[in-house]
């Protein structure tokens, strides 16, 4: 009897314990017999201060299969994403792409010469990127300076100003907190957005023992002033860099260790102004193609132009390029879950809605998202959507709605676009490294989600048995640090279920 109770119980741990397995065996039983093993997942006492947010449906039937707190609001992380992309989708439309344009008082003249400022007004086209060119970061900008050299610029006498005043409001998603501001993930929103607004390092050992660090910059760029106070050591330990810019400054202030001879450490940290960096990279980048700038670079927002209005009858557009279409700049947010790309599109959507002239751009495109959410039946209150990201630790929503606007999108016009741009089991995105060796890899297609204490994993798959499911797990206050991994477990029951579902 011991040995029979220790194989139990050994089974049960391999199931919901810590990683998920990476070979599962399909089970033959009936709905109740996974219904069990879901609320026995869902009841273990490890979770008892921890919240549940669980819907599972069927995709030809819409019959729930499961649920657990489906209407109580919750933090989604991540998961707001699928949001913003239907909306951007359902709004602009897949292929829609952004413009930016380059303004100077005349055209160049028959020398090419531009007399006075160029001013690039900027759209919030995210795709001035190496994420859109294989990781070149010399690509990025290739359009814009083909674009003004096909125009004939060959000489600017004057300045390049950054103008990124299309978007009214802060640079940053509504509660968005401070300390998420200097990383990537939280780089500032900008109509003149380049590299995502954050600058890739690399730190390597100096050249002898107790001498700085050295810092690179991907691209090259002088724009963030470093006070390196690192030092290299002996190769005993692995190394380690930390960063802290404050916000709105330049200075970036530098600790760490990395031991002689070490590859080095790589990190990122978001710029101040944006609009700003844009025109510096250009400025480098023209220069590099033979198009003399005499003059400097500087940026104007939309709080300049409140105080001092541009009158556009004394411009003149000399090039203009477009943004990659909306389905890619979509499938480029949602892979690898970008929060910037995100945000841009939610004002993106604001910018070209009714409301666009009044207040916050941000506050136009969360107007715009009520109104989509609710001609697509999601009650009012079911989300408190604050920002385009989920990065806001304000933004709530309930796994029904999350299970409503994915059945929704599956007869939407831009299904395509939006399926293709989910993550996908095992193979890339978030989810590459997740779901390997399983019943799930290659066949789940989900939003994953992230914050302290969150977890979260929305979307479509198809079970052993054939059957194609649409669901939304999240997990809130949960302290356990694997809670990735309890979720894991969920969603392989359902993609190991041989059984006929309602």
């Amino acid at each position: 009897m011991k040995i029979q109770l220790s194989a139990l119980f050994l089974a049960v741990s391999v199931l919901f314990c810590g990683g998920a397995p990476a070979r599962q065996q399909t089970t033959n039983d009936a709905l109740p017999g996974l219904l069990a093993r879901l609320n026995a997942q869902v009841d273990q006492p490890r979770f008892a201060q921890a919240l549940w947010g669980i819907k599972m449906v069927s995709w030809a039937t819409g019959a729930t299969i499961f649920e657990r707190n489906a209407d109580k609001l919750m933090k989604p992380a991540s998961n707001a994403k699928m949001y913003t992309a239907s909306l951007a989708l359902d709004r602009l439309g897949a292929d829609f792409r952004i413009k930016t344009s380059f303004y100077a008082g005349a055209k160049p003249d028959a020398g090419g010469v531009i007399h006075g400022d160029l001013l690039v007004y900027g759209r919030g086209d995210p795709s001035f990127a190496s994420r859109f060119n294989g990781g070149d970061y010399s690509k990025s900008l290739q359009p814009v300076v083909d674009a003004l050299a096909a125009a004939g610029v060959k000489r600017v006498e004057g300045d390049l100003v950054g103008d990124d005043s299309y978007f009214r409001g802060p640079p940053f998603g509504a509660l968005w907190t401070w300390d998420d501001l200097q990383n990537y993930y939280g780089a500032p929103v900008s109509a003149l957005t380049v590299e995502d607004n954050a600058i890739d390092l690399v730190f390597k050992p100096g050249p002898a023992i107790g001498q700085p660090c050295l810092i690179v910059t991907k691209p090259g760029t002088s724009i963030l002033n470093f006070i390196n106070r690192t030092h290299t050591i002996a190769a005993k330990t692995r190394g380690r860099i930390d960063l802290y810019r404050p916000v709105g400054e330049s200075n970036t202030y530098v600790w760490g260790e990395i031991p002689l001879g070490s590859r080095g450490v790589e990190d990122s940290v978001s710029v101040p102004n944006p609009a700003l960096w844009f025109v510096s990279l250009l400025k480098t980048a023209l220069v590099g193609r033979g198009i003399t700038v005499t003059g400097g670079v500087r940026s104007a927002g939309w709080l300049d132009r409140e105080a001092a209005p541009v009158d556009w009858s004394k411009w003149v557009e000399v090039a203009s390029v477009q943004s990659r279409p909306v389905a890619e700049i979509v499938k480029n947010t949602l892979k690898p879950s970008q929060n910037q790309y995100a945000q841009l599109l939610l004002l993106q959507v604001g910018a070209n809605s009714e409301n666009a002239g009044a207040g916050y751009t941000q506050s136009a495109g969360l107007e715009e998202m009520r109104t989509f959410l609710a001609g697509i039946g999601v009650k009012r209150g079911m989300t408190l959507l604050e920002d385009g990201s989920g990065l806001s630790r304000g933004t709530l929503v309930t796994p029904g709605a999350s299970v409503q606007l994915l059945s929704y999108m599956t007869r939407d016009r831009y299904y395509a676009a939006f399926y293709d741009a989910l993550p996908i089991a095992g193979v890339d995105g978030t989810l590459r490294n997740r779901f390997k060796g399983t019943a799930a890899a290659g066949n789940l297609r989900a939003k994953t989600g992230s914050l302290g204490q969150v977890d979260s994993l929305s979307g479509y798959m198809t079970t052993a048995g054939k059957e194609k499911l649409i669901f939304s797990i999240m997990l809130n206050n949960y302290r356990g640090g694997d809670g990735r991994a309890q979720i894991d477990a969920l969603a392989l029951l359902l993609a190991n279920f041989s059984g006929k579902l309602p």
